[in-house]
């Protein structure tokens, strides 16, 4: 059997998709593209696909992995083409490479996430993100399944940095003055790059945003965009290592 490692986007609209929906989404693809596909043995075959560390429910990313294992050879390029086709707008497969050795999950560790905040301006979030990492302790409390759960979310967070966005999101203002139009302004912008370790439990850009809160009181007036834009092993510097680099370097 031939193994193959994909990246893809989930954008726009698709960022509130469940991982179950994009999941069954992603083995309709593979049935509507003709992909030779390698099941599972029992009662209840089901395809070799392999998922690795989905992003939160609300969040993009243009960094997902999976895997799928097949019973004939596929060409990669071949692959990503056919399951372009026929994903709906907003799951994009960016790569398709050979697998060539290890696995994926030991490959990756930490994630970078873009965070926007409009309505932030990045002195402030500067000001807040000096405080967090300042801090040996954050916690926050999640609320889950099973009740409301404490994580600190300091150790998990390897770096972060601030950087200034457009500022496109739109606000009207009214003049008290009848006589006067009401002006459309943009709000600032800060946007928020942070590494952040994959630990147990995971820590999840809006736990980040949580922590922000507890250490220097920043609530943003608008919900914050956040997308994951990267995953990997960190090197030496803290820096992610692409998990598919060990496969094209196989493949040279």
């Amino acid at each position: 059997m031939q193994k193959l490692r994909l990246r893809y986007a989930k954008r726009g609209r698709l960022r509130f998709t469940s991982h179950r929906d994009i999941a069954r989404t992603f083995e309709r693809a593979l049935r509507r593209a003709g992909v030779p596909m390698a099941y599972s043995q029992g009662f209840s075959p089901h395809p070799k696909v392999s998922w690795v560390g989905a992003a939160p429910t609300g969040v993009a990313s243009e960094a997902e992995y999976v895997e799928v294992q097949v019973v004939e050879p596929v060409e990669p390029e071949a692959l990503r083409t056919a399951l372009d086709t026929v994903l709906p707008p907003g799951l994009d497969v960016l790569e398709v490479v050979e697998a060539r050795g290890g696995t994926l999950p030991e490959r990756i560790e930490a994630s970078t996430w873009q965070v926007e905040l409009p309505g932030v301006s990045p002195q402030r979030l500067t000001e807040a993100v000096s405080a967090f990492l300042a801090a040996g302790s954050v916690e926050v409390e999640r609320l889950t399944k099973d009740g409301k759960k404490v994580i600190d979310v300091r150790p998990a967070v390897i770096s972060a940095e601030v950087r200034e966005g457009a500022g496109s999101t739109p606000m009207t203002t009214r003049s008290s003055d009848a006589g006067h139009d009401a002006q459309d302004l943009s709000l600032p912008c800060g946007i928020l790059v942070a590494v952040v370790r994959q630990s147990t439990p995971t820590v999840r850009p809006d736990d980040v945003l949580s922590a922000l809160r507890v250490v220097a009181d920043l609530v943003p007036p608008v919900p914050a965009k956040a997308t994951r834009m990267a995953q990997g092993r960190l090197d030496d510097e803290g820096r992610l290592v692409d998990p598919l680099a060990p496969d094209r370097a196989a493949e040279d």
